[in-house]
């Protein structure tokens, strides 16, 4: 009888390690599709591709910049002539579930880019929320806010 309750009880702890570690890999995986995906949209920002804000984004995106807020449509409007991107380096991510359909990823940017004649801040701590619809995967709101040096 001790036998059979010491095997039972090895067999549960394995079975909770072995769902722990599904939860832990799908989450690796969903951190590393979402920041994939965020750099796509830095990317598109750089090349000046409204596409991506077009086919990634929710009908209801809002941005949240030292400039103001922008809806999808401002955002859309501004792409093609509102800056000119050098470079930037996105770092230090920290990614967060925060239910089945909504996941927020917040990281560090040091950009080199000139938005409406202006220098934009060199480094900005960003955070995005993305919610899933329909299957896909789009950004909902993002948000930086300056790093002071």
């Amino acid at each position: 009888m001790k036998k059979a309750i010491i095997i039972l009880i090895v067999a549960l702890n394995m079975t909770a390690t072995i769902f722990g570690q599904t939860k832990a890999q799908k989450e690796a995986t969903l951190k590393a599709q979402i920041i994939a995906l965020d750099r796509s949209g830095w990317e598109a920002w750089k090349n000046k591709d409204v596409s991506w804000f077009k086919n990634n984004t929710t009908p209801e995106f809002m941005t949240s910049t030292g400039g103001g807020l922008s809806s999808k449509a401002e955002v859309i409007k501004s792409t093609p002539t509102e800056c000119q991107v050098k470079s930037y380096v996105l770092d230090d991510f920290r990614f967060f579930v925060l239910n089945e359909t909504a996941v927020l990823l917040t990281y560090t940017v040091r950009q080199d880019a000139v938005c409406d004649g202006k220098k934009i801040p060199a480094e900005v701590r960003a955070s995005v929320t993305y919610v899933k619809r329909g299957g896909k995967w789009l950004e909902a709101f993002y948000m930086d806010a300056t790093i002071d040096q």
